[in-house]
């Protein structure tokens, strides 16, 4: 089975977006996408790369298996 990568931001916002999330928008302090009744808290974008750790947290709160994210590419 293929491990998740790190990706950039960009990355995670074009796949979020190939999953049926819009966005992202500007919050308080971080944006966010949403699909439906779920809206995701993304990291800000200026950082680096998004850890796996924290891919990981995002996909499972947005209710996206690892085999979708997989898939998309």
């Amino acid at each position: 089975m293929p491990k998740l990568t790190p990706v950039s931001w960009r990355e995670l916002v074009e796949g979020l977006k190939l999953l049926g999330f819009i966005g992202p928008y500007k919050g308080g302090k971080h944006p966010y996408m949403v699909k439906g009744g779920v809206a995701l808290t993304l990291p800000n974008p200026h950082r680096g790369v998004i850890s796996i750790d924290l891919s990981q947290r995002i996909l499972r709160l947005g209710g996206i298996s690892r085999e979708e994210w997989l898939n998309l590419g």
